[in-house]
């Protein structure tokens, strides 16, 4: 028996197109958007996040339109967006539908409930609400106004190249 430091279901990268193996080689942040309250809550772990600094402060998020999230994202819809940390790297995978979640993946972390919905506890976040959604490739990109932001701990999962980094 061998053990392979790679996935063994995972494409080789000579059989990925070039814009997925050039996103790849970007360092990306890793967080959680979610929204709802109670049983209708509905979370996804995002990378493809923008912060925009202005007066009020932008956030544009590209999300899968199939998921949970991305058939809840409509304009008026209040979100909120939880940076991960170094001990949350079976959240993120829990809520990309990568790792299993009896109950949810609601049920792993400390979750606040919030006017733009939950957030994890003690981890840094950010509160908007959905201006415009629109398609942009194979996702839907969403355009929110920055309503509330928190800083808390030290903050900095990263993602590249299929592995987990921190600050």
């Amino acid at each position: 028996m061998t053990i392979h430091s790679d996935h063994p279901f995972s494409p080789g990268d000579t059989e990925k197109n070039a814009v997925r193996r050039l996103r790849g080689r970007l360092l990306s942040p890793v967080t959680v958007v979610a929204t709802g309250t109670g049983r209708n809550r509905v979370g996804l772990t995002v990378s493809s996040l923008l912060v925009v600094d202005g007066d009020p402060g932008k956030v544009i998020v590209l999300v899968d339109p199939d998921s949970d999230f991305g058939e809840a994202a409509e304009v008026g819809v209040r979100a909120a967006v939880s940076l991960l940390e170094s001990a949350d790297e079976f959240l993120a995978e829990a809520f990309a539908g990568l790792a299993p979640a009896p109950g949810g993946p609601f049920t792993l972390g400390d979750w606040v409930d919030s006017a733009w919905g939950p957030h994890l506890a003690d981890h840094s976040w950010c509160g908007f609400e959905i201006e415009h959604v629109r398609p942009v490739g194979w996702s839907l990109e969403l355009l929110g106004g920055i309503e509330s932001v928190e800083i808390a701990g030290p903050g900095g999962l990263g993602h590249f190249r299929g592995r987990y980094f921190t600050n």
